[in-house]
C-alpha cells in the first residue's frame, strides 16, 4: 500500500475551537479519521501528523524522501514565510514524489498576506477552500496521479 504523510502546521491541533466560523467546528482527531478513512478507500495509507513547530516539519518532509512518502500539507501559517518549509517541500517533489498543499479555507479569499504561498510553487498541486473535503480531493488527485 502506497504510504502518504499527512501533515499539519500551527494551530490546525485547535481545529473545533480555533475560529469555528472560518475553519468549522470539527476537531483534530475528526480529521485524522477522515483522512485515513479516505486514504484507505483510495487504497492509501495514511499517516496523519500536527505539528506547531516549523523544524518539527521540515524533519517530516526530510522523512518523506527518505522513506518514499508522499505527502499532503497543510502549512498553515508557515504557508506565508517559511523558506525551510519550502526548500524541504521542494526536496519531495524533486526526488520524484508528489507534494500537495491543501488549506481548510481560501486563502486568496481572506486577508493579503495569506495571499502568497511560498510552498505553492514547488508543489504538485494545491486545493483550497473546501473545507475537510479539501484533505479528500488532495488525497484523490494523489492516488488518481499514481494510479491507485
Amino acid at each position: 500500500m502506497t504510504r502518504v504523510l499527512v501533515l499539519n502546521g500551527p494551530n490546525l491541533g485547535r481545529l473545533g475551537v480555533r475560529e469555528p466560523e472560518i475553519y468549522g467546528a470539527a476537531s483534530f482527531p475528526d480529521l485524522v479519521a477522515a483522512a485515513e478513512r479516505w486514504a484507505g478507500e483510495l487504497g492509501l495509507e495514511a499517516e496523519v501528523r500536527q505539528t506547531d513547530d516549523e523544524s518539527q516539519i521540515v524533519g517530516w518532509l526530510h522523512e518523506a524522501v527518505d522513506t518514499r512518502a508522499h505527502v499532503v500539507i497543510n502549512p498553515a501559517a508557515f504557508t506565508h514565510y517559511s523558506y525551510a518549509l519550502r526548500d524541504a517541500a521542494a526536496q519531495v517533489t524533486t526526488s520524484g514524489l508528489l507534494l500537495v498543499e491543501v488549506h481548510l479555507s481560501n486563502p486568496a479569499a481572506r486577508e493579503s498576506f495569506r495571499h502568497h504561498s511560498v510552498v505553492s510553487g514547488v508543489a504538485t498541486g494545491t486545493v483550497a477552500g473546501f473545507g475537510f473535503d479539501s484533505y479528500r480531493l488532495a488525497l484523490s488527485a494523489l492516488a488518481a496521479r499514481l494510479g491507485s
